[in-house]
């Protein structure tokens, strides 16, 4: 193994180096490696500003290929050649991410002629993202540029004039990507972050949202709800806490937009994905971010972390992990959650597993 490892990770340095080291264009690579190991790349994308690296292979055969077992290969190309980061990824997960999102825009597109203008604004510019990423499937976080609002000037992106859209903001990647996104999109949105107590919601989760919602300059507002009866029924082991948890949040969050009596909620959810990742609601429009773009963990961990907010690795809240803990076997509940987003390709099979690890 250690041979094979050795030979893939000097194979693929000799290809990418150049690049890296600005010589080359990986546009310019030869990606013909049916010699040395046995198949060829899709294509091999560098951005030098963050020294990531995303290697597109045909399949998922060649992509393990790629990252070797247990990540040797993926990690050891990643020392030596000074990236930030490596990202594989099989085109043909790309083909199904592209079909799901053309679903999506079908969706966007038969609705958003029965918004009043002011609500079409950033249906349209969600569109156009949509379009965009369609076309450049390979980086979520370049395409966002285009949209900018904090490079752009004002007259170059059209965005609402009053709220039209809260967030949902927990302090984790997924919503803080959400977020972002939102303000990109000119939903001019309010970020809302439901604080049932330190148990589920910790200080470093509110000092995340806080700075976060500063920076972007967006109006952030903190609404607390009554748990008491989920967290004692959890830790009694009676339930595992996660769905009515994330019920309870729904629940506040869409009272809340009901009150301000904005048209869009927007949640941080990878599924439902295509056209079911936006949909009416009690008469609001409920978008799950993440699975309208079809994106995946490692890109909401990319763009969130631009704004300076990192994944700690845990796997869930304070109460979750004190639940595993008291009753081991609750464990196998938050295993499959895992395992339902690694099946729809949010995960890769390595960040669920060390997901699972982190339960066990």
């Amino acid at each position: 193994m250690k041979r094979e490892v050795e030979e893939s990770v000097s194979v693929l340095k000799k290809l990418l180096k150049p690049v890296v080291d600005g010589e080359i264009s990986a546009d310019d690579l030869n990606l013909d490696l049916w010699n040395e190991l046995g198949f060829s790349l899709e294509k091999v994308i560098f951005n030098p500003e963050t020294r990531d690296i995303t290697i597109v292979t045909p399949d998922r055969p060649e992509k393990s290929a790629v990252i070797g077992k247990g990540g040797w290969v993926v990690g050891r190309l990643r020392e030596e050649l000074g990236a930030n980061s490596i990202h594989v990824e099989a085109y043909s997960d790309m083909l199904i991410k592209r079909y799901r999102m053309e679903l999506a825009l079908e969706k966007l597109k038969n609705i958003t002629p029965d918004f009043n203008p002011e609500d079409r604004i950033p249906l349209k510019n969600l569109q156009n993202l949509l379009e965009k990423r369609i076309e450049n499937i390979y980086g979520l976080d370049s395409t966002l540029n285009d949209f900018n609002p904090l490079k752009l000037q004002s007259e170059e992106l059209d965005e609402a004039r009053d709220h039209r859209a809260v967030v949902a903001l927990s302090g984790g990647v997924d919503s803080s990507a959400s977020l972002v996104i939102a303000k990109f999109m000119g939903f001019n949105p309010v970020a809302v972050t439901v604080n049932p107590g330190d148990i589920v919601l910790p200080r470093y989760f509110q000092k995340s949202v806080e700075n976060l919602s500063e920076s972007l300059e967006v109006p952030h507002e903190y609404v607390a709800a009554d748990m008491k009866a989920v967290v004692d029924d959890a830790l009694e082991g009676k339930i595992h806490p996660c769905g009515k948890c994330s019920g309870t949040i729904e629940n506040e969050v869409m009272a809340y937009a009901n009150k301000m009596k904005v048209p869009f909620v927007i949640f941080g959810d990878f599924l439902s994905t295509g056209s079911q990742s936006i949909l009416l609601k009690d008469g609001i429009w409920r978008i799950n971010m993440p699975a309208m773009l079809s994106a995946t963990k490692g890109e909401t961990k990319d763009l969130a972390g631009r704004f300076g907010i990192e994944s700690r690795g845990a796997y869930g809240c304070p109460l979750i992990n004190e639940v595993h803990k008291r009753h081991p076997h609750m464990r196998r509940f938050s295993i499959q959650r895992v395992l339902r987003e690694t099946r729809a390709g949010v995960l890769e099979p390595g960040e669920a597993l060390s997901l699972i690890m982190r339960t066990l």
